[in-house]
């Protein structure tokens, strides 16, 4: 309850994300009672409902008799204590009809199963189990839209930002997911999308993915990426770093790397400004670095030391120079 609240530490909302891939039952469990707890939400907002005059009319009409109710009156509790009580017997039952309803909306109103789930980060990452069993990882400041089921002869989903997806395998029902202009198509396979001012990355570890713009197609397999910006760019490359799964595993993996990108991918991890100042010669300086959720400060200096430039810290990030 806490998780669906909000208010676990981040260890607590580890534990939780690390049971809910353990089976699929517990992620179907959860589901469950987060479709319960919403809906009961959304009922409560509803209500009209009086409750401390409703609870005042109750009253009345116990001490008139109208409910045909033989009530006796207590030995020596207090009267407060007795109004206590009723006021929990009919708390629980409040509670009780809430969920009621609620299950039934839930498994009888079909127009509610038709509304798209939306699940979006902001400081965090995410891991979001889909209708089909699909897994998918959102990196901060990201979102997905999807139906509460895949129906028809496809599965569609739509993305912002940035996510890594593992596709249940169906070749009957191939998954589809919007990104900016571009589609990509997939019939169970594993590969990672990121969506930035305007601009798609498409990478495939595992399967063959298919990425279609205005009617072009391009085929991609493990170890293979491509890049999409502006109204023509549509390049196929090989992958020859791992950065792009940073937010997942928590290591930076340099192979050959050209510095300017991955201080754009440390820029992104650890929200911090690294400017190049006389230095536009080492934006292109390859680099071979391993980097382990090791703290920003740290990062610079194995990178200073990898290179041997000097980088410096200032009020707003580093600054590297020749």
């Amino acid at each position: 309850m806490k998780y669906l609240l909000g208010e676990t530490s981040a260890e607590e909302r580890k534990l939780v994300q690390e049971w809910l891939f353990a089976d699929p039952a517990n992620h179907a469990y959860f589901d469950e009672l987060r479709k319960v707890w919403d809906t009961s939400l959304r009922l409560a907002a509803a209500s009209t409902v009086d409750e401390n005059k409703a609870w005042q009319r109750f009253q009345q009409r116990v001490q008139k008799g109208s409910t045909g109710l033989h009530i006796p009156e207590p030995v020596a509790a207090p009267v407060k204590q007795r109004q206590f009580a009723w006021k929990n017997i009919a708390a629980a039952v409040v509670v009780l009809m809430g969920l009621a309803t609620g299950a039934y909306w839930l498994y009888n109103n079909r127009e509610a199963e038709a509304q798209p789930v939306i699940a979006e980060t902001t400081g965090d990452t995410l891991t979001e189990r889909l209708p089909d069993g699909s897994m998918v990882m959102l990196n901060k400041q990201s979102s997905i839209t999807y139906p509460s089921a895949f129906k028809g002869d496809k599965r569609p989903v739509k993305l912002k930002g940035e996510a890594f997806f593992e596709v249940t395998p169906d070749r009957e029902k191939p998954f589809v997911i919007s990104v900016n202009d571009i589609e990509v198509t997939v019939v169970g396979t594993s590969f990672n999308i990121k969506e930035q001012n305007g601009s798609t990355d498409v990478i495939v570890e595992t399967g063959i993915v298919r990425v279609t713009r205005k009617g072009k197609t391009v085929e991609l397999h493990p170890g293979e990426q491509l890049h999409a910006e502006g109204s023509d760019t549509f390049d196929k490359t090989t992958v020859t770093d791992n950065l792009h799964s940073y937010y997942r595993s928590r290591v930076f993996v340099c192979d050959e790397t050209p510095l300017l990108k991955l201080v754009a991918a440390l820029e992104e991890a650890y929200r911090v400004k690294i400017h190049f100042r006389n230095a536009e010669a080492l934006k292109n300086q390859r680099i071979n670095i391993t980097l382990k959720n090791e703290p920003i400060e740290r990062v610079m200096e194995l990178v200073s030391a990898t290179l041997n430039i000097e980088i410096t810290k200032t009020d707003d990030g580093y600054v590297i120079e020749d």
